[in-house]
C-alpha cells in the first residue's frame, strides 16, 4: 500500500499503534511522543515499526528506529521513505 499524504499516513500510524499497542486513536497526534504520550516501550516500538513496514511497503533501518521520537517523526520518515522508492 503506497501512501503519500501525510493524513493518510497519520490514520495508518493511528491504525496501527490501535492494533499493536491498544493506543486510543485520538492520542495519536503529530506531536505525542511515543514513550511519554503514548506509553509505547521500545520492545512495542519494534512491533509497531514491523507492522509499518508492512503497512506502508517501506523499510525503517535499526539506527533510525533511535530517531522516531514522535509521530510526527514516524510520518514524516515514512512519506520521505515512500517517495524516495
Amino acid at each position: 500500500m503506497t501512501v503519500t499524504t501525510h493524513p493518510d499516513l497519520l490514520t495508518g500510524i493511528a491504525d496501527v499503534l490501535e492494533e499493536v499497542a491498544g493506543t486510543p486513536r485520538d492520542a495519536v497526534v503529530p506531536s505525542a511522543s511515543f514513550l511519554n504520550d503514548l506509553d509505547v516501550d521500545s520492545l512495542t516500538m519494534v512491533e509497531v515499526v514491523v507492522a509499518c513496514e508492512e503497512r506502508f511497503g517501506v523499510t525503517i533501518p535499526d539506527e533510525e528506529l533511535e530517531r522516531l521520537r514522535t509521530v510526527g517523526d514516524a510520518v514524516a520518515y515514512i512519506a520521505d521513505a515512500g517517495t524516495a522508492a
